[in-house]
């Protein structure tokens, strides 16, 4: 398949992992991200995938998914906010300054207030 009906099909399955996502069907949309993820792998797709497993209860898969997005594209804050997020609800706070903080400084992220709220959860938290 030429790179460019890859990258589309890559597209498409993520929309349909999204899909599942969103509807409950949480198996489902790993499959779904896993397999654009085989196609054209996206920071985006790694880090939607790392959603789902936090969905599932599975925040060491969601954080590793996170991590896989953050080898893709270092400049995509969302993974870093989302492995912080996931360290809080670990109870692992000092961890999850550092991915806080990195993702402030990320070129690329949206919305930025984020990982502002989960900083000051994290220092409400610490006393």
């Amino acid at each position: 398949m030429p790179s460019g009906e890859r990258f589309q099909k890559a597209v498409d399955l993520l929309r349909e992992a999204y899909r599942r996502q969103m509807s409950g069907d949480l198996d489902g949309a790993v499959a779904y991200y896993r397999q654009s993820i085989a196609l054209h792998p996206t920071a985006e797709a790694h880090t939607f995938l790392g959603w789902t497993y936090s969905f599932q209860g599975n925040l060491d898969a969601a954080i590793s998914a996170c991590k896989e997005a953050i080898a893709v594209d270092p400049e995509f804050g969302n993974p870093y906010n989302d492995i912080g997020s996931y360290l809080i609800k670990l109870g692992r706070l000092d961890e999850a300054i550092p991915w806080l903080e990195s993702a402030l400084k990320a070129p690329r992220y949206e919305p930025r207030h984020y990982p502002h709220c989960n900083l000051g959860q994290v220092y409400w938290a610490k006393g």
